[in-house]
């Protein structure tokens, strides 16, 4: 995500980082480069040359301070312009005071509105509400069914109708929610392959109908400009609240994040990476302009941990640390949990200074599929002790796993350097802990 817009970014703070003072000249020349990587990520032309101007002014203007570099200032200001860009702070749902809330989802064909839907219904169930999903995409061959099992994975109920009638499957659903204690209803509509006349009046009498809460746009990141100059025909004809934006996970440049919000003037809610129905994200203007710059996310990495790690079994994976007996059963559900928190890809990049590393390198969640093949393959003797393997057993895992006795080998060899470094950690985690507990008691 946005990897070659953080590269030249990049690029330009490490210019200005030799620099003993920001001038007008170095600074100029750093301002043309970022205009020139903001174009090149599609970024709207009018949106870039407003946030340079402002970038610029800031920079001439600034007092720096003798504590950081030149290099450091610019990309303080640079993150702040982001930030302010992007939106501030984060939006939320609009819930009504006296439920159900109804949110209506628009978009075109093919930008994830009905994979959003799934997602959105069990994002709410996991904030406690109880969501209805309407299917009134009644034209899309498959559309109902595709809602009704993305639906049976989460266990949300569908109202739908055998009838062609969007507005009337929208209003019975209503009715439906009101009459069934559903606090929440997501009213999935119909897209077509470029905006048209019918589908504005379709989605319009949709609104007037159930009068939503919530009218949120859906827009496929990799449209760049496209999708802004669709979110402002939607937002002509709908006057919706705010954005979605789906399948950052893939090849966009960035344009649409970054340009959207200042043409449309409408908050961006959701971000939506890869197809898993966990795979939706709140949007934070301020974490988001942090992995744009490089500087990872650690703050959502550690809210995706929270939410996959149960803390109980976290001590009990502590203790069978300190005490030596992690094994390989302990490391395969660990991959298990790592995997749940979604892609190593985006996972990686919350990490600060990964980032910049992995650049051009892609980081691919089947690099753990011979890793898990490999701990299949043993018995649960084995996986307990892995001392237990010698060059026979070795040969029938790596026939099993269909990898090779080196691969083996070099799993077990990374899984003993692993054991000692997680232990070292563990250790320095209670010493720092012991040693600030002393601090707290001797008032020093």
């Amino acid at each position: 995500m946005f990897d070659d817009l953080s590269s030249k970014f990049q690029n330009t703070f490490k210019s200005l980082s030799g620099q003993s003072k920001i001038t007008e000249l170095n600074i100029a020349e750093a301002v043309r480069e970022i205009r020139r990587a903001l174009l090149d990520a599609d970024v709207n032309y009018e949106v870039a040359r407003s946030f340079t101007r402002k970038v610029k002014d800031e920079a001439v203007n600034a007092d720096v301070l003798n504590s950081v570099s030149p290099g450091q200032q610019f990309t303080k200001i640079v993150y702040d312009q982001l930030t302010a860009i992007l939106g501030q702070q984060k939006e939320e749902i609009r819930f009504a005071s006296t439920p159900p809330t109804v949110i209506l989802i628009a978009g075109l064909q093919g930008s994830g509105k009905t994979t959003f839907a799934g997602k959105l219904a069990k994002y709410l169930k996991s904030q406690k509400k109880n969501p209805l999903l309407a299917a009134a995409d009644v034209y899309r061959p498959a559309a109902i069914e595709q809602l009704k099992t993305l639906a049976g994975q989460i266990d949300v109920p569908v109202y739908s109708i055998t009838e062609q009638d969007a507005v009337r499957t929208a209003k019975e659903a209503l009715q439906h929610a009101k009459a069934n204690a559903h606090d929440v209803l997501i009213i999935d509509t119909a897209g077509r392959l470029h905006v048209d006349e019918k589908m504005m009046k379709e989605v319009a009498e949709i609104k007037d109908v159930v009068k939503p809460n919530e009218i949120l746009f859906v827009v496929d990141s990799m449209t760049g400009q496209d999708a802004v100059n669709t979110a402002r025909e939607f937002d002509s004809a709908i006057d919706f609240d705010g954005v979605v934006l789906t399948k950052l996970d893939g090849d966009t440049r960035g344009g649409a994040a970054l340009s959207i919000r200042t043409v449309v003037e409408k908050p961006i809610k959701f971000i939506s990476m890869g197809e898993k129905l966990d795979s939706l994200n709140p949007f934070y203007p301020e974490r988001m302009a942090q992995r744009i710059l490089g500087m990872g996310d650690v703050v959502s990495l550690v809210e995706k941990a929270q939410q996959e790690f149960d803390e109980t079994e976290a001590k009990k994976l502590q203790q069978k640390i300190t005490s030596d007996k992690f094994d390989l059963e302990d490391f395969y559900n660990q991959i298990q949990q790592i995997k749940k928190m979604g892609s190593l890809q985006d996972l990686a990049s919350m990490i600060p200074g990964v980032s910049q590393k992995l650049q051009g390198v892609e980081v691919s969640d089947d690099a753990l599929v011979p890793i898990e093949a490999m701990i299949s393959s043993m018995t649960p003797e084995e996986r307990a002790n892995p001392d237990l393997l010698n060059a026979g057993r070795k040969r029938r895992i790596a026939k099993g796993s269909g990898t090779t006795v080196r691969a083996v080998n070099d799993l077990l060899k990374q899984f003993s350097q692993m054991k000692k470094m997680m232990k070292t950690m563990t250790k320095m985690s209670k010493m720092g802990r012991a040693m600030q507990g002393l601090k707290n008691l001797t008032g020093r």
